[in-house]
């Protein structure tokens, strides 16, 4: 089945839309789906060659369809690249844009650097907040105390 007609029987009904606001934007949790809004550029279930990204385990992973996949493979049609947070974020950036740069979906670029970048800032420690100095009369009373 083609990905327009699927895109056709899809884009109506499907248990992934979500719609919060009546005549705001539609999203979707649909796994391929980089920028989880409902279209048929960004759809993980109507298009064929998909790129997944998601953290497991501390790391990052890229899911992508195998070139030569049968029709009907669906696990064995997965081709995973593993991005190690000790590389660091330019590598796992680099990585990324990689697998755009082969012919593979390069419209998704700019949404899987994206994707990327957000999960390399959710993993990275944040720092301590300076501790707040007192002004004004507070601070007059802490002093002379």
């Amino acid at each position: 089945m083609s990905g327009d007609l699927q895109w056709l029987l899809l884009r109506k009904q499907n248990a992934f839309i979500v719609k919060r606001v009546p005549e705001g934007p539609v999203f979707s949790r649909e796994a391929g789906n980089l920028t989880n809004l409902h279209s048929h550029k960004y759809s993980g279930l109507a298009n064929a060659k998909t790129i997944d990204v998601r953290e497991k385990e501390g790391a990052i992973q890229i899911v992508t369809r195998k070139k030569d996949a049968g029709a009907h493979a669906v696990k064995s049609a997965r081709a995973t690249t593993t991005i190690r947070p000790r590389s660091g974020p330019r590598r796992a950036l680099g990585v990324a844009a990689k697998i755009t740069k082969r012919g593979y979906r390069p419209d998704l670029r700019t949404a899987l650097l994206g994707r990327v970048s957000r999960l390399l800032e959710a993993q990275r420690e944040k720092k301590p907040l300076p501790e707040k100095k007192v002004r004004g009369k507070k601070a007059t009373k802490n002093a002379s105390a």
